[in-house]
């Protein structure tokens, strides 16, 4: 789908007065009723907000869409008009794709129908599920496809994207778990896309983004999971215990996965209160294997003196719960790389440039590290547009402004902790934190770019949807 959190129209648009725009959306408001939302709605400034917030814009109107057919009516309105166009499911895009100042935010979160059918062992998801959501209902039969690790994620933005999480290492990414998608073209055609019908799409559209068109279903591969032992654990920071933390994913089985996090602790209660204000190492983990394969691996985590340690088994879904991420609006900056290759892990060099860097910034900021590796690196770079297969980590550096005015400081304070830690040049498309030509760039090898384009051109030659900022970059000729 376009759908992300998402899409930012950069083709040719027109700047309406508001009595043209309100003949323009009158179709639309007269199919939609209440669910065509203007500025003037109570409910207005709450639906259009993103996760990540930024410099002001206000969409001229959010259509909240229950159908394929609406979807099919509210992108004929916006296009005929030359309406800027956005498309969402989860919002939570740091690049602000979900939002167009004066212009229709095509909204697919009641788009949200779940079919689990566990016979076959794929699950159908509509463009506006998130993925706490899907994972209870597949949880429910014993079943499971992988996302990322938060439950309020768009499965459709993160899955367009890559999709990175708790089974990547065992299963692969989301998009290599795609087994088709129905897409509303630009031109109003509703369209499949899989192995044997629009394979170029279906190509482009495991990785390449909200580019395309608005994908309004997705099929999902599932795979059998109950438990898994998961949870929390901390650290008082130090390079040794940083290094080997990181070093036990590179070591460790394919089933375990997860993300470690430095940061200074927040005053929330589940963290002990004489930590609060300072820097730890927090780590998100999760094991799909037994439990006493789970136990093998984690003792030498916990032998590094854990300052907390939630630990447990539990039913997959469980892993979603609480995990919302940061509170709606918030406003920051990121950059996300990717370092080593194989059972390369990062030493206690670099571990203390990291604590030092987070330990010295001005204000809330956080270095995110995931694991890859594993079935993730199996997969041909060629196979799908998400091209990054060899390497061991992902690391995402961000910081949080408290207004609109801290924003360059923020962004100036991550791009030299991105040029420290040596992540810049590759970056992954559902972290970017601008949109700029460089950002998309980075995020594609060039020949996967140059797919991406001759894609572009066959299936969206007008650009109706399009990274905000990146047009020639993904469609240009």
């Amino acid at each position: 789908m376009a759908t992300h959190d998402s899409t930012g129209a950069t083709g040719t648009t027109t700047q309406l007065s508001p009595e043209a725009l309100d003949g323009v959306l009158a179709p639309l408001a007269a199919s939609l009723g209440d669910r065509l939302l203007t500025p003037s709605a109570a409910t207005f400034a709450e639906t259009a907000a993103l996760f990540v917030g930024g410099p002001a814009r206000t969409p001229a109107a959010v259509a909240r869409v229950r159908t394929t057919d609406e979807v099919v009516e509210a992108l004929a309105i916006a296009r005929d008009a030359g309406l800027p166009l956005a498309v969402r499911s989860g919002g939570h895009h740091q690049a602000r794709h979900g939002l167009v100042d004066g212009g229709l935010v095509l909204d697919l979160r009641l788009l949200d129908g779940i079919d689990i059918d566990a016979a076959a062992g794929v699950g159908h998801a509509q463009g506006g599920v998130v993925a706490g959501a899907y994972t209870a209902a597949a949880g429910a039969h014993g079943l499971a496809t992988g996302f990322g690790d938060t439950g309020s994620v768009g499965v459709g933005g993160i899955t367009l994207g890559g999709g990175i999480g708790y089974l990547s290492r065992h299963d692969g990414l989301t998009v290599d778990n795609l087994l088709g998608a129905e897409v509303v073209l630009a031109d109003g055609r509703v369209v499949r896309a899989d192995a044997d019908e629009n394979p170029d799409l279906f190509w482009a559209l495991r990785g390449g983004g909200g580019n395309f068109g608005v994908v309004t279903r997705l099929d999902l591969r599932l795979r059998e999971l109950g438990t898994v032992t998961g949870g929390m654990m901390m650290w008082v920071p130090t390079p040794a215990t940083l290094a080997a933390v990181l070093r036990a994913f590179a070591e460790g089985p394919d089933e375990f996965a997860g993300m470690v996090n430095v940061m200074v602790a927040p005053p929330v209660p589940m963290i002990p209160a004489e930590l609060h204000g300072k820097p730890i190492i927090m780590a998100l983990l999760c094991h799909s294997g037994t439990a006493a394969e789970a136990d093998e691996v984690f003792a030498p985590l916990r032998a590094l003196g854990t300052v907390l340690d939630s630990v447990q088994e539990m039913p997959y879904p469980a892993m979603f719960e609480g995990a919302g991420g940061p509170p709606p609006g918030g406003m920051g900056d990121a950059r996300t790389g990717f370092l080593g290759q194989g059972a390369w892990a990062p030493d206690e060099a670099w571990a203390a440039e990291v604590i030092e860097t987070v330990s010295q910034a001005a204000g809330p900021a956080a270095v995110n590290i995931r694991a890859m590796g594993g079935a993730i690196g199996l997969v041909d770079p060629a196979a799908t547009a998400f091209a990054h297969r060899d390497p061991a980590f992902m690391v995402t550096v961000g910081k949080f402004a408290p207004a609109v005015e801290a924003l360059p400081a923020a962004s100036e304070w991550v791009e030299s902790a991105a040029q420290a830690f040596g992540i810049s040049g590759r970056g992954y498309v559902n972290f970017m934190g601008t949109a700029t030509e460089q950002d998309v760039r980075n995020a594609y090898p060039e020949a996967t770019l140059a797919r991406l384009r001759e894609v572009k051109r066959a299936y969206d030659p007008q650009n109706t949807f399009g990274y905000i900022g990146t047009s020639e970059a993904v469609s240009g000729p």
